[in-house]
């Protein structure tokens, strides 16, 4: 079993390790999930990905993320916009890393 992972979803890379609980992106998944682009595991690099490498995870809840402000203003235009936005995550548990 290896240490610890690098692997791809929704356009990120993320490193983990077993236990790791990590907020991705959306991903429409219930229970259990397996990544299988996996860019290293332990010290093997893989060219993209690691051969038969998988990240198994298990789905804690699907949620959105804390509310980020967008504020443009034009100086000496009177223009201001303020809006908000929240992004939909999922929480992952990492469970197993098969090298």
């Amino acid at each position: 079993m290896a240490e610890y992972a690098i692997f791809q979803t929704g356009g990120k890379q993320y490193r983990v390790a077993t236990g790791d609980v990590i907020k991705v992106e959306k991903l429409d998944a219930d229970g259990k999930i397996e990544f299988d682009q996996v860019l290293m595991v332990g010290d093997k690099v893989g060219t993209p990905f690691v051969e038969g490498a998988r990240v198994v995870a298990e789905v804690v809840e699907q949620k959105r993320a804390d509310k980020i402000l967008v504020f443009k203003k034009k100086r000496r235009q009177n223009y201001r916009r303020t809006a908000g936005h929240r992004q939909f995550i999922t929480v992952l548990k990492i469970t197993d890393i098969k090298a």
